[in-house]
This record gives structure tokens, C-alpha cells and sequence, in this order.
């Protein structure tokens, strides 16, 4: 995602689309450079700050995905429809066939399906699901509800944002004569949005790469106990600043991301067996803590088993990439059971071992912090704040602002077209710069604890 955001950046300062696995202009790695710098440090100092910000710009992102799409269809029906305008949903369905979605790879390689492209859908975010990198931010929770939040970004990201993303790019490319390959996000978001464009896709970068440093900084603290969480989320992210130099994590993204999912989801597999089936088989829950054992070998084997007979099936094409996490779970999940019968899971711990093992991390507590801020939101007084009611009013104004001028655009699509296209790129950033500064103000307010 530094890539991405990077690749937005990029466009103020004329460089050119870097489309090769390496970087192919200086100044491209030293936008890389301060975009990670400045990701790294606001995983460090900032994050519940950007977390907050993060909140505020998810519904204006969601409505750039549907404005570029509205905006940008009736030039893709141009080129598509032999100069008509969509005018029944057979149109659409036609449009996306000849020029959206048609299933071929540009510049060769093997078509992709419906069924390819909604098995990606799953195995893209796959690791912050049943990898269980979420639980990182899920961990303290108040409710166990909190971790469905999980399914807007799967299914307003992974499936609505990636059809109209579908739209923008067709349509920049046919706009650009230029193939798929030659483009990258933020040039796709320049030619469909403006300058809005180029927001959406550094803020989406930023949303998505920093909760990332700050899981992996915990998850890295655990085989590094002596290094403070700042230090190892550094480390993590000039590492990754490095890699993002080089291009090749965005035109190989979907190969990249499929592995990742894979690697990760069966990870998942083991918690679910030790959570929920060994209770049901009678079997210890956490018997390597208690058997103090420094690594579960059961675990261990499983995972690596499973990815052995994935990259085999991969290898000898007899299962596509983006299928292979449902044996690879499956598969995972029987072996740790097996494992764990064989390695010592039925053997019954005192009263005492439990507790030690209770004392050792196995069930975390809230912090004190956290539960002081939790009791002063709840024991708050909610009374009428003047500055919360307005700055949510010009909220809600000015994201119906951004949806009523591409569905102007949509309306006014003929002759005009072009003029009115033009004049949505430009605008559209005056209700955007409103949003967020009603937006942030709204959400400072709606969030400061008020104790009685």
C-alpha cells in the first residue's frame, strides 16, 4: 500500500507510471521513501489519532469508488456501444463484457474467471480473517459483535469498490489508449477523479498500511521481548519502505496477496480447532503453554504440510492459486488435530496449571487505560453540543455533494459529456476539502470522553 500511495504522489511531480518490477526513476524511491517515513511514524506515535481519521475516511472513500464508476461509464458505453448511451441493464451487461470484465490478462497469460476473481475476493483478505491479524485490533473489544465491522471491508471494499474500480480502469485505459498493464492506481485515479483521486488513493494507503506496521510491531515484540514496540515497528517499516521501492508488489498484487492469504489463513485453522473443537472432544485447550513446550510442533507441521501440498497442486496446475486456501484450511485443521492427539492435547492439567497458564498471557486482560476510558464514555453526559450537530450536518452535505455530481454527470451524458466531466474533476475537490474538515472536527467531538 505504500506503492499504491506512492503511485498517487507520483503524478504532481510528473513522473511517469512505473509498471516493471523495478523502479525505473530516482525520484519515484524517494517518493517511496517519504511516503513510508511518514507511515512508520504515524504507526508509531499516531495511530490511535489515525485511526480515528481512519474512521472519518472510509464513507468518502466508498463514494469515490461510486463516483469515479458513475462518472466514467458513459465514456466506456461510448467506445462500447458504438456511440450510445446505457440505457437498460442488457447495455451495462454488455459494456461489461466487451470492455470491463472480459476474463483476458493483458499482455497474455491465463484468463480469469467469475469464479477466479470471487475465490480472490475471499483469499486477498483471508489473512486478517482467518489469519487472524485483526485480533491484533480486535483484541480488546468490549463486545464480541465488533469483529463482524470486518465484513464492510470485505464486501463494500472487495466487491463493490473492485467493480467500480473495474469501471475506472477499463475506461482510463480505452479513454488513454493504453493497455491495463501500462497503468497503475493512482494514474487510474487521477484521469476518473482529479486531485480527489489522488487523496483517495494516498489515504487508502495510509488506512491500510498503518494498522498493518502496528500488527506486525506486535507481532514481532513476541520473538523480540526485549525490544520496545516503537523499535520493532522501525525495523518492520524500513524493511517494507524498502521492498515498496520496487514495484513489483503492485503489478504482481494479485499473486502477491493470494500467497499472502494462503500463507496465513492456516494459521486460522489451528485456532478454530483449538478453540471450538477440542472442547467438543474432550481435548486440553492451550496444552503447550501448559506443558510449557517453546514451540508447538503439532502447529508447526501442519502449517507447513499444508503449504507443501498447496504449492504442489499450484505446481502441477491441477488447482488454481486463488482456490487453494479451502483444502489448505481444511487439510491444516485435520492434521493439528491429529497432531495434537499424537503430542500430549489429551492429557488433563490441575487446577494450578490453569491458573499459571492464566497468570502466563494465555487470556488477556483490558489494560487500566483502556477501562478508564471505556467507564468515562459510558458514565458521559451527552448533552447538545452546537459544534457536534453542525459539523455532522455539513458531513452528510458535503458526501451528498460528492454523489449528486458524478449522478449529474451519469444524467447529462451526450454531447456535453466531455465539458461536464471536466468540470466534475475540479469541483469535486471543494466538497471533498469540506468533508474532511467537518468530518474531523465531528469526530474529535463525538469521541472526547466527558467525565461527570
Amino acid at each position: 500500500m505504500i506503492t499504491v500511495s506512492a503511485s498517487a504522489v507520483r503524478i504532481p511531480f510528473g513522473i511517469p507510471a512505473q509498471t516493471l518490477w523495478y523502479p525505473q526513476d530516482i525520484r519515484f524511491v524517494l517518493v517511496v521513501i517519504a511516503v513510508g517515513s511518514v507511515v512508520v511514524t504515524l504507526a508509531i506515535l499516531g495511530f490511535k489519532t489515525l485511526a480515528r481519521f481512519a474512521v472519518v475516511c472510509s464513507p468518502w472513500m466508498f463514494l469515490m469508488f461510486i463516483a469515479g464508476a458513475l462518472a466514467m461509464l458513459p465514456a466506456l458505453a461510448a467506445k462500447t456501444l458504438d456511440g450510445q448511451q446505457i440505457g437498460t441493464f442488457r447495455d451495462f451487461w454488455t459494456i461489461a463484457n466487451k470492455g470491463i470484465w472480459t476474463g483476458n490478462v493483458p499482455g497474455g497469460g491465463e484468463p480469469i474467471g467469475f469464479w477466479q476473481v470471487a475465490a480472490f475476493a475471499w483469499i486477498c483478505n483471508l489473512a486478517m480473517h482467518a489469519g487472524l491479524s485483526d485480533m491484533a485490533l480486535f483484541r480488546y473489544a468490549r463486545k464480541a459483535s465488533y469483529g463482524l465491522y470486518s465484513a464492510f471491508g470485505m464486501f463494500l471494499g472487495h466487491y463493490l469498490a473492485w467493480i467500480c474500480a473495474g469501471i475506472m480502469g477499463a475506461a482510463t485505459a480505452l479513454i488513454l489508449g493504453e493497455s491495463m498493464n501500462q497503468l497503475d492506481a493512482g494514474g487510474v485515479a487521477w484521469q476518473a477523479l482529479g486531485i480527489s483521486g489522488i487523496i483517495a488513493v494516498v489515504i487508502a494507503g495510509w488506512t491500510t498500511s498503518n494498522p498493518t506496521l502496528y500488527r506486525a510491531g506486535l507481532a514481532f515484540q513476541a520473538v523480540t521481548p526485549g525490544w520496545p514496540r516503537w523499535l520493532v515497528t522501525l525495523v518492520a517499516g524500513a524493511v517494507t519502505t524498502t521492498v515498496a521501492c520496487f514495484p513489483f508488489v503492485f503489478t504482481k498484487l494479485l499473486d502477491f496477496v493470494a500467497l499472502y492469504g494462503l500463507l496465513l489463513s492456516p494459521v486460522g485453522a489451528i485456532v478454530l480447532v483449538e478453540h471450538w473443537i477440542f472442547p467438543l472432544l474432550g481435548l486440553t485447550q492451550f496444552w503447550v503453554s501448559r506443558k510449557k513446550l517453546f514451540v508447538s510442533w503439532p502447529a508447526l507441521l501442519s502449517w507447513g504440510i499444508a503449504i507443501a501440498a498447496a504449492l504442489a497442486l499450484e505446481r502441477t496446475a491441477t488447482l488454481h492459486l486463488f482456490f487453494l486456501f479451502v483444502p489448505v484450511c481444511f487439510l491444516t485443521a485435520v492434521l493439528y488435530l491429529v497432531f495434537s492427539l499424537v503430542a500430549g492435547a489429551r492429557e488433563k492439567f490441575t487446577r494450578q496449571d490453569r491458573e499459571k497458564t492464566h497468570e502466563n498471557g494465555i487470556c488477556d486482560t483490558v489494560p487500566a487505560e483502556t477501562l478508564i476510558e471505556i467507564q468515562a464514555r459510558h458514565t458521559s453526559k451527552s448533552g447538545k453540543d452546537a459544534v457536534l450537530w453542525i459539523s455532522g450536518i455539513i458531513v452528510v452535505a458535503s458526501l451528498l455533494a460528492c454523489l449528486i455530481l458524478p449522478v449529474w454527470v451519469y444524467i447529462t451524458a451526450g454531447s456535453s459529456y466531455d465539458q461536464n466531466f471536466a468540470t466534475f474533476r475540479n469541483i469535486l475537490i471543494c466538497p471533498t476539502l469540506i468533508y474532511f474538515v467537518a468530518g474531523t472536527i465531528w469526530a474529535v467531538k463525538i469521541d472526547k470522553p466527558k467525565l461527570l
